[in-house]
């Protein structure tokens, strides 16, 4: 008896030690450089991992992220702007554009993005909105009113240093997310080098991202914009895909070069190395009682890529997605289907009969049993006679 309650001890411990080992196995801590940080699914927009996702920092030119998916939203990017002298003298890493110049927006975009060109924000700024204040002004209401985000609050189109210019990894990982689901941009964000014809410079435009233009390798880098000011440190913003998933990483206030691309790096790999992209088909049909609930659209969500999830439903039609320990993955309102009964079209003439067919049923067997009786009577009266 003591062996089996020993036996029995010992395999309770066994098993909270291989439970425990597998969670840190999944949940590894990551050493993380950068001051904020966070991994996200690109497509589901979930959050992976976060090191202080909403506290405010400086952007610097990741700034140029929400500046260009505003520009090419509300601008015509086969437009042409002709540069002022506001623009021409801007400080900072420029593509040297000339006073009365005449830019296509898509090629202003291009500069901005792929050169980090502070004259081309304002350019772009000032064909959208008159002045770099009122730009302003119109990206911060649609950053907020379309994309949702809630820390974040710009001044200017290029992130040049101002107190009152900041944001955080989390709002930078939404605007990025949502950015990528245009193709203009996505092939802008995606770009390692470029031929540039301006009248004040001609070259070569190379990508200033050292993963997207391959002098750090890592398979798989889909798109990236580096930003720096003395204020705000290295920032760093990295999209990169498998088959699996595309992810986004933001890095903020990194003290090094080699510290933000470590940071991304390892957040890369914990991403591809755990996660998945899975989704709920439209019209996909969930029931709690008598309720029935439809998915409206294609949802998307992030999964464990080596275990498998569980759905719940509840009876207000919000659908959670739970790992296998219960925590919950998402979650989605669902709209409620309603049932028309087969019986509703039918007149009050034709309901009242339904009520009374107990009845009309019960006519027909009286009718049988008094002929089964009959029959039964006849018989013994024939052999009595």
């Amino acid at each position: 008896m003591i062996k089996r309650i020993f036996f029995f001890i010992l395999t309770i411990l066994f098993t909270f030690f291989v439970v425990d080992n597998a969670n840190a196995a999944e949940k590894p801590t990551l050493k993380i450089a950068s001051e904020a940080a966070v991994l996200a699914d690109s497509n589901s927009g979930q959050i992976l991992y976060a090191k202080n996702p909403n506290k405010k920092l400086y952007p610097a030119s990741l700034t140029k992220i929400a500046t260009a998916i505003y520009a090419i939203e509300n601008g015509n990017i086969n437009d042409i702007v002709t540069v002022s002298k506001h623009a021409e003298q801007t400080d900072g890493t420029r593509v040297y554009l000339v006073e009365g110049e005449k830019v296509p927006l898509k090629h202003l975009l291009q500069g901005l993005l792929i050169n980090s060109g502070n004259d081309a924000g304002v350019a772009i700024a000032e064909y959208l909105a008159g002045d770099v204040p009122s730009f302003a002004n119109k990206l911060n209401a649609f950053l907020k009113e379309k994309v949702g985000v809630h820390h974040t609050h710009f001044v200017n189109p290029h992130g040049l240093f101002d107190k009152k210019h900041y944001t955080t990894a989390s709002d930078l990982a939404k605007i990025t997310d949502y950015a990528l689901k245009n193709p203009t941009f996505r092939e802008i964000f995606g770009t390692k080098e470029l031929k540039w014809d301006g009248e004040g410079w001609h070259t070569i435009l190379i990508t200033h991202h050292l993963m997207l233009k391959g002098e750090i390798p890592y398979k798989g880098i889909t798109g990236g914009k580096t930003g720096y000011v003395d204020q705000s440190g290295q920032t760093l913003a990295t999209t990169a895909e498998n088959q699996n998933i595309h992810l986004t990483v933001i890095t903020m206030d990194a003290k090094s070069k080699k510290d933000e691309y470590l940071d991304t790096k390892k957040l890369l790999d914990y991403g591809f190395e755990n996660f998945k992209t899975a989704s709920l088909p439209k019209d996909s049909i969930y029931q709690n009682g008598n309720k029935t609930f439809k998915t409206k659209e294609n949802l998307l969500y992030t999964a464990p890529l080596h275990s498998s999830v569980s759905e719940k439903i509840s009876k207000d039609g919000i659908l959670e997605i739970l790992d296998k320990t219960g925590v919950i993955l998402n979650s989605f309102q669902l709209t409620e289907q309603k049932v028309i009964a087969a019986e509703s079209h039918l007149s009050e003439k034709e309901s009242n009969n339904q009520k009374q067919s107990p009845w009309l049923f019960m006519i027909p067997l009286v009718i049988v049993g008094l002929g089964v009786s009959w029959s039964i009577n006849r018989i013994k009266y024939r052999k009595k006679g």
